[in-house]
């Protein structure tokens, strides 16, 4: 197949990039999954979040910053519009008044996608969103593995009594038996903490666990050569909550944390998850009312992109 057989992100030759279609990256509307390789879908939900809200007006935000993206990667050589057929799908009517309805949307939404072989890629959101996900995957796949990029574990037993909150969606799912958990890799945990364990359930599950300071001055590169051979050919997750890297870098999220990640380290784990066979992916927690100059959006949309990149069957430029 040439690339013409492929759907395109609008050029910027053919409209300035302040005009033309507010889908990701300009590209043509999706309706069917069974007609598509990978889907771009954003789930505008923020009920579950704990500090500051905001993350439910990310994905039209991050979709409107995208439009200054170019179709080549030209630091990886990927080719994903000449390899892959891509649409946006728009958004998942959630139930913004429940989280539980929401949760259970966003479950039959994914399980559609999945049902179809297509690779989700989402744009959230609070990090609820990841649990329905994983839900409608473990239909398809299984318990997969999972790379987990975060300022936070996830991991909390309940919030203010509650079982779905966007701090509890990886002890759900290692309930549910949704994660491979002797693959799951977390990176980029730091902060204070409720208690000296904060971080120790998750070792006990079998995960592992990189703290932010274990990152600094350091290129993920070895990092990510380790976790490929870990997870070898394991369908896998990828999740990338925007507070695990710096505030400097991403400032517009709900719960920032000093002392996280760099732009750069971030492209690093994104572009060393290549070769895995990686089954869906999500940015999440940007909160656009705390980007005041909108580069957390921006970040987010080329996060995004670059996620897109390592889709299985993008070829790459020899």
């Amino acid at each position: 197949m040439n690339s013409n057989t492929f759907n395109q992100p609008l050029s910027g030759n053919e409209m300035p990039r302040f005009g033309g279609p507010s889908t990701f990256m300009r590209l043509p509307e999706g309706s069917n999954f069974d007609e598509v390789d990978a889907a771009i879908v954003g789930v505008p939900f923020d009920i579950a979040t704990s500090n500051r809200p905001g993350a439910r007006l990310a994905p039209r935000e991050i979709r409107d910053e995208s439009r200054l993206l170019r179709p080549y990667n030209m630091a990886t050589g990927a080719m994903p519009f000449d390899s892959i057929q891509i649409a946006d799908f728009g958004d998942v009517p959630i139930n913004t008044y429940s989280i539980e309805k929401s949760i259970q949307i966003i479950e039959d939404y994914f399980r559609r996608v999945y049902g179809s072989r297509c690779v989700p890629f989402t744009i959230g959101g609070d990090h609820s969103i990841a649990l329905p996900i994983l839900r409608a995957a473990k239909k398809q796949y299984g318990p997969v593995a999972m790379v987990h990029v975060d300022a936070h574990a996830d991991c909390n037993e309940s919030m203010f009594g509650e079982k779905y909150t966007h701090g509890t969606p990886f002890r759900r799912a290692v309930e549910e038996e949704l994660l491979d958990c002797e693959r799951v890799s977390q990176i980029g945990l730091r902060g204070t903490g409720y208690d000296p364990s904060d971080f120790d359930w998750s070792r006990e599950q079998g995960f592992t666990v990189i703290e932010a300071d274990e990152c600094w001055h350091r290129s993920m590169q070895p990092l990510m050569e380790k976790l490929r051979s870990r997870v070898g050919d394991r369908p896998t997750y990828l999740s990338l909550d925007i507070d695990g890297l710096d505030p400097s870098c991403a400032p517009g999220t709900g719960t920032p944390e000093p002392g996280g990640l760099t732009t750069t380290q971030a492209l690093e784990i994104i572009r060393g998850c290549r070769g895995l066979n990686i089954i869906g992916a999500d940015v999440v927690e940007v909160a656009p009312p705390f980007d005041l100059s909108r580069n957390t959006s921006l970040l987010a949309a080329n996060l995004l992109y670059e996620m897109v990149c390592i889709h299985p069957k993008v070829r790459h430029r020899s």
